[in-house]
């Protein structure tokens, strides 16, 4: 959660118009360079943008237009009005004078300029044809954009996707899973929403603030100049605002992380706190993290609200000094009476772009850092690509053998130095050891997710390294100690290990893996859907479904990392028969933390800081009286 909030762009407008004052964007390492590969990713949507960039002057040239147009029906009713109420006057005038009856009459008689409505009726049918075609552009606009915005990110995603398909074992063991994905969800949205949108927002604004000063000079340069006299006063009280209001931001933004981080520790664990009585404790911390976040976003919201009312005050400044210029020259025939009721508007309209083109520019900030942490992840070293050359395991027996092997993340730390072990095939091998021996490191350079930096592994005299890695994993299947079961029914999750399976084929590898009583138990049997997170079945079920979906896959060589442990007594049992018929006839590579499941081994290999310091079978160990033997010794003195 507060991962989320860290990672949520700032800087954008927020409901209601209003500016997101002093929030502070992300920032860029590279911002020309990220913008400029950001770029290139809309080359091959140009025309389209290129259209998207017409229509987006076309509908503002629209739309500015209005208030001029709408500043002559004004004036043509004001002339009519003017010239009535003249003829009153007149009238009344000679009638409080007691000129002779001739002259009244004569005044009675004069033709009175009436309000020409057809005129106005015709502006008014031009105004609306206006705002239609603006409107017409600004969808057409819309529509486009977001095609190309689609398009764009629809490459990007295609590009990431590829990309992570081809990233080694290391990259994801030095990045968390929640960093990986807020970059291909979260940075991508981002950058999404702002080609959307925000681009978009900043084409208008900017032909609406030319268009707008276009305008106000094309009536009056004087009445010009006197409203962008203001305009130096906004900025000065914006940014003064904004600085003052920034820091405020900025610790709401960590107060409000902090909030959701403790919500969520106190939530995950909350049956903990409640068995050591600490809930007045986690309230208490609460009350204080949601007090510090009261302090600074009431502070942060009201530095950002003044914005408006001291805008305001600076802007009807502006309005009086134009109204009184413009009511001088009207009266000395310089503008018409219209030029300024358009003239007002313009004013009012002016302000509003400005505002959004910072406030887009805040947000460009952010995509561009969002645009910069996608690069990363498409700049990454690949893994080493397969041979051109490849060879294959014809006759397969399941022979392996590790020949003096040399690995370390690194060159200068090296972890394994001349490894050397053979394997016979369907053999049982245990790798036993503490935390850290290099027992799981081991597999996953059998599987080649690791390169080496010396010596070889062999499958049946083939080097792994000159095999196609689709054709050397799909040699192995594997039984974890972390299940991994997704959203669906049970079926699905069995047929998962090889395509095309028939229903006949998973109910067999389902009885082999002792799991088929158990579905029939259940409600809906093999079609129960299991959940997100399959806590609707125990842990030793989701074991067995892991296992049945082995026995499905066939494969030829098999890797179990601790699957018995964290279960009951009598469900181990099962697993272990449904491990026996799964192991049965394959070369078999096990990690093993309860040594009394590995006794039967053919072989057991004991690790220790990532060299094998012992090998042979179990009563061999033992007789040695090792490093094994005194770590089976306490494991069986602690049972």
């Amino acid at each position: 959660m507060a991962e989320n909030q860290k990672r949520r762009p700032q800087g954008g407008p927020r409901m209601g118009g209003g500016p997101m004052m002093g929030v502070p964007a992300q920032k860029a390492k590279d911002f020309k360079g990220t913008l400029k590969r950001l770029v290139s990713y809309l080359k091959p949507q140009r025309t389209r943008f290129v259209m998207v960039f017409f229509m987006a002057i076309m509908s503002t040239v629209f739309t500015i237009s209005g208030p001029k147009i709408m500043g002559k029906a004004t004036t043509k009713l004001g002339e009519g009005i003017l010239g009535l109420y003249t003829h009153q006057i007149k009238l009344m005038y000679a009638i409080q004078q007691k000129l002779p009856a001739s002259t009244i009459e004569k005044i009675k008689s004069e033709s009175v300029p009436l309000v020409d409505f057809e005129y106005i009726g015709k502006i008014l049918l031009l105004l609306l044809g206006l705002y239609v075609i603006s409107a017409l552009f600004s969808f057409g606009m819309s529509f486009i954009m977001s095609s190309v915005a689609q398009n764009t990110v629809y490459t990007m995603r295609k590009d990431v996707k590829d990309k992570l398909d081809k990233l080694p074992l290391k990259y994801f063991d030095g990045h968390t899973h929640g960093e990986v994905l807020s970059r291909i969800t979260n940075d991508m949205d981002t950058i999404a929403t702002t080609l959307q949108q925000s681009l978009t927002q900043l084409i208008t604004s900017f032909v609406s603030v030319v268009g707008i000063l276009v305008m106000m000079l094309s009536i009056s340069p004087v009445m010009t100049l006197i409203a962008l006299l203001t305009l130096p006063m906004s900025m000065m009280i914006t940014v003064f605002i904004a600085k003052k209001s920034q820091k405020y931001f900025s610790e709401q933004q960590r107060s409000l992380g902090t909030l959701n981080g403790h919500v969520e520790e106190m939530y995950t664990g909350h049956k903990i706190v409640k068995a050591f009585g600490h809930e007045e404790d986690s309230i208490n911390e609460f009350v204080k993290i949601n007090g510090e976040l009261y302090d600074v976003a009431w502070k942060a919201q009201f530095m950002s609200g003044i914005v408006f009312p001291a805008l305001n005050f600076v802007n009807n400044l502006g309005y009086v000094l134009v109204c009184v210029v413009g009511g001088l020259m009207v009266a000395k025939n310089k503008i018409e009476i219209g030029d300024i009721q358009a003239f007002i508007q313009y004013i009012r309209q002016f302000t509003q772009p400005i505002v959004q083109i910072a406030n887009i520019t805040n947000i460009i900030q952010s995509t561009i850092a969002s645009a910069e942490r996608v690069f990363e992840v498409l700049d990454e070293e690949e893994e080493v690509p397969d041979e051109v050359q490849f060879q294959e395991i014809g006759d397969f027996k399941g022979h392996v053998a590790f020949d003096h092997v040399r690995f370390g993340y690194s060159e200068d730390q090296i972890l394994m130095e001349d490894i050397s072990v053979n394997v016979e095939e369907g053999s049982t091998i245990a790798i036993v050891g503490p935390t850290g021996a290099g027992k799981t490191t081991m597999i996953n350079l059998l599987m080649r997710f690791y390169e080496l930096n010396g010596g070889s592994i062999r499958i049946d005299g083939v080097d792994i390294s000159k095999m196609r890695r689709g054709d050397l994993r799909g040699l192995f299947g594997m039984v974890l100690q972390d299940t991994w079961l997704f959203k669906g029914s049970i079926r699905d999750n069995i047929a998962y290990g090889r395509e095309n399976a028939t229903e006949e084929e998973i109910v067999k590898a389902a009885d082999l893996a002792h799991a088929h009583h158990f579905i029939t138990t259940l409600p809906d049997g093999y079609d129960t859907i299991l959940n997100e997170e399959a806590s609707n079945i125990s842990q030793g079920q989701k074991q067995l479904l892991t296992i049945a979906r082995a026995i499905l896959a066939d494969p030829r060589i098999l890797i179990l990392d601790e699957a018995t442990s964290n279960v009951d007594t009598r469900t181990e049992v099962l697993i272990q028969k449904a491990m026996n018929n799964l192991m049965y006839g394959r070369t078999s590579f096990v990690i093993a933390h309860r040594l009394s499941t590995i006794r039967d081994a053919d072989l057991i290999l004991v690790m220790n800081q990532g060299t094998i310091i012992e090998q042979g079978n179990h009563e061999t160990l033992l007789t040695q009286n090792g490093f094994y033997a005194n770590l089976y010794n306490s494991q069986f003195s602690e049972e």
